[in-house]
């Protein structure tokens, strides 16, 4: 009898780290890292509550152009700078949004803003399920331009509050930058033995500073 073929684990039952299998045999993961520029771009947040103010002001940092639809609408939230529309989310709402936030107090309605973004191939995230949505906000540890941002993999935001309290500590200020990449630009104009000691004088400097292996 053959092998019974085994199921794909659903979505939101896999852990982001998770790996498996992928084209030419690469393993692959459920979340791809990596920093966006969306500055200009349209966000629809869809809910009008304490999470939905959390967002707007990530959003709003990244300089996204937010609009925010909502019977509801916290004034903290409507005094951001924001479009509030005080009124229920409609599915003809995501039309030209790059990135949508499904945050609402309602499950059913924050699963069909995700099912529709998602079939619209617009990049959403899930506040009440993240694991629904294509997008996670990490935790994020920023200092003069350095951006760290942490993911646990599951939900573990107290993990990830703790690594990114560790990281901020350890982040450079920004004369610390300014003087690694001076000595950085200084080295690369040596010969290459000199710059070869530069480069790695500059990198333990830069390891201690930042509390890693020498």
């Amino acid at each position: 009898m053959p092998a019974e073929k085994s199921r794909p684990t659903p979505l939101s039952d896999r852990s982001v780290g998770d790996a498996r299998p992928g084209p030419q045999g690469y393993a692959t993961r459920v979340s791809l890292a990596a920093f966006l520029d969306l500055r200009g771009e349209a966000a629809l947040i869809v809910g009008g509550g304490a999470v939905a103010l959390r967002r707007a002001a990530t959003l709003l940092a990244a300089g996204l152009d937010v609009r925010v639809v909502a019977p509801a609408i916290l004034p903290e939230l409507a005094a951001l700078p924001v479009r509030a529309e005080r009124r229920p989310y409609a599915p003809a709402d995501l039309s030209g949004a790059r990135l949508v936030v499904a945050a609402t107090d309602d499950a059913a309605l924050n699963d069909a803003v995700a099912e529709q973004a998602r079939a619209a191939g617009v990049l959403v995230n899930h506040a009440g399920e993240a694991g629904r949505g294509t997008l996670r906000f990490p935790a994020v540890a920023e200092r003069a331009g350095v951006q760290v941002a942490v993911s646990t993999g599951r939900e573990l935001p107290m993990l990830a509050r703790a690594l990114r309290e560790s990281v901020q500590a350890r982040l450079p200020d920004e004369a610390e930058l300014r003087d690694w990449t001076a000595r950085r630009e200084a080295a690369l104009t040596l010969a290459v033995t000199e710059r070869a000691a530069a480069l790695r004088a500059l990198d333990a400097d830069i390891r201690r500073a930042v509390g890693g292996a020498a």
